[in-house]
Parts: C-alpha cells; sequence; structure tokens
C-alpha cells in the first residue's frame, strides 16, 4: 500500500550530512522545519545558513541521540555504517533513540545501496532480486535494511528504502583518477555499472517522502547502460584526458587497490521501473552522457 504524503508535516530530520543531504536541503528548507543531525560543531554555521537547525550528536555514541525521539515526522537516513563489522550498529543505535518517545515518525526513508545484489554476472535485475551481498561493506547495509523493515513493520512506520550505485555530479567524477592514468579492464573482463547523479538521488529522497510505500525498495537509478571502463572512457574524452589503459583482471589487481578492486568484482544492470512508474521520478540526468556534458559546460561557464 502507498502511504501518500501529509500535508501536515512539517519537520524533516535528515541524518547523514554529507553532499546528497545538502541537496536535499535546498529543497526542504524554504517549505519544512529541517533538522540535521552532525556531530561536528564546526559545520553547524554553514548548515544554518543553508536552513537547517542542527541537532548534535553521534550514531557511534547512542546516549547522544535522545533528543531526536519524537522530534520530527519524517526521517532521512542518509549515514552510512561502521567501517567494519557485519552489522549497521549505527541503524540499531538510531532506531533505538527514536523509540524513546511516545511519537514515533510516520515515514522513515533509507538510502542503501545496489551492492546488497552482489554480483549479478551482468545480468538484467530488478528490486525482486534476491539480495547476495558478498563483502562486509554491503552485509552492514544488508543489516541495515532488514533492521529497518522489521521496525516498519512492528511500529507502523512507513519505511521505504533506495539503493543507489554510484553517485556522480560536476564534483564527484573519476578526473583524479584518470589524471594519475590508473588503469581499467579490459572489455571481456570489466563489469556493467550503474550511476545516479547526486540531484537525481535528492529528487529520489523527496519523491520517496511523497509517494514511497511501506516496506518497499526501490532502484535509484538512471539509465545508462554502461561498462565501467566505457564510463571512464566518456569522462577522458569529456575533459581532454587520455584514456585509462586496459588490462587484464589479474593484472589490474596489482595495480589499483583493493577497494577499487572491490568495485570491478561485481557486474550487474540495475532497473529503475518503480523509481519512475511508482514514485513518478523524471530524471533530471537520465544518463551519465547528460550528466558529464552538464559538468563539462558548467567548467566552461566558470572560467569564461
Amino acid at each position: 500500500m502507498v502511504v501518500g504524503y501529509n500535508a501536515g508535516v512539517q519537520k524533516i530530520l535528515i541524518v547523514g550530512s554529507g553532499d546528497v543531504a545538502r541537496r536535499i536541503l535546498t529543497q526542504l528548507a524554504p517549505q519544512y522545519r529541517v533538522y540535521a543531525l552532525m556531530r561536528d560543531a564546526a559545520r553547524a554555521a554553514e548548515w544554518r545558513l543553508a536552513g537547517a537547525v542542527p541537532v548534535f550528536g553521534d550514531l557511534d555514541r547512542r546516549r547522544s541521540l535522545d533528543r531526536l525521539g519524537g522530534l520530527a515526522d519524517v526521517v532521512l537516513h542518509l549515514a552510512p555504517p561502521p567501517a567494519s563489522g557485519e552489522s549497521d550498529t549505527r541503524t540499531r543505535h538510531l532506531l533505538a533513540a527514536l523509540e524513546k518517545a511516545e511519537s514515533l515518525p510516520r515515514r522513515l526513508v533509507y538510502v542503501s545501496t545496489t551492492g546488497v545484489y552482489g554480483d549479478c554476472g551482468g545480468a538484467l535485475i530488478d528490486e525482486t532480486r534476491r539480495l547476495a551481498a558478498d563483502n562486509p561493506r554491503a552485509r552492514r547495509r544488508v543489516d541495515a535494511e532488514r533492521q529497518l523493515r522489521a521496525w516498519g513493520r512492528r511500529r507502523g512506520v512507513a519505511v521505504s528504502i533506495l539503493r543507489a550505485p554510484g553517485i556522480y555530479a560536476a564534483d564527484r567524477l573519476p578526473l583524479e583518477r584518470l589524471e594519475k592514468g590508473l588503469p581499467a579492464l579490459v572489455d571481456r573482463d570489466d563489469v556493467f555499472t550503474n550511476h545516479i547523479h547526486a540531484d537525481d538521488l535528492a529528487a529520489a529522497c523527496r519523491a520517496a517522502i511523497r509517494r514511497g510505500a511501506a516496506n518497499r525498495a526501490y532502484n535509484a537509478v538512471d539509465d545508462s547502460d554502461l561498462k565501467m571502463a566505457e564510463y571512464f572512457d566518456r569522462v577522458a574524452d569529456a575533459f581532454a584526458l587520455p584514456r585509462p589503459p586496459r588490462l587484464p583482471r589479474a593484472q589490474l589487481a596489482t595495480a589499483v587497490s583493493p577497494l577499487q578492486l572491490s568495485f570491478m568484482r561485481e557486474s550487474r544492470r540495475i532497473g529503475n521501473r518503480r523509481l519512475k512508474h511508482e514514485l513518478k521520478l523524471s530524471l533530471a540526468y537520465p544518463t551519465v552522457d547528460v550528466g558529464i556534458a552538464g559538468a563539462v559546460s558548467g567548467r566552461k561557464a566558470c572560467s569564461s
């Protein structure tokens, strides 16, 4: 059942004060009272200026979150799990804090990752695909999703999950990687990769607040159908940089970091029908080509 957006909602809590959160805040602040959980007091002035009310707390310290209970009608949970372990203790601490109040939020939107699907061998998949996370980073996300789904069912809170792939924007392109000449995989070893522009992910969060169904997951991906090296090539061509050299997987393993290599082990092509038809989102950047072109135009405008 789709739980429609209640026009009476006035208070929104953003958990996770990164780039996407700032983009969301820009759209929400003129209409709603927006609280932003943050642990760095030095950033408070910046967020106040953007229209948020800072609430200080640390998801790694449960007792620091007591003020969150009953604070908002909607929670946007964009905070990543801890850097180690198999479970997301930060989400557990957040839910415990929300439980402290008599009034719970009516809705919670969580930004997860498409990494929860694991390696799909390049298959075209949708949200019905069985979760098969095969690294600790993605398994922590699966744990967060399961915690949130169970809590939402138990407490009557409409929990919607957005599964996001690689997030890019004009200032989040792999230019440094290309300038360093780091290699990519040869075509026979390469993997299909998925993308979403940061502005479109912010828009997807807003759409989930309005139209997200309870206990429903949505793939927040664009329409691109590219292998990873193709993506690097397109960015390189647009910014007049050399294309990365191509290496077989065995050789590339010695040339990039273990973290970079981990993203080159999973191949999937992810559909976004629910995003468009259920959340009714029209992508501003339907492909990475559109996003890259916008980044080039912006750079030219700044230099002129």
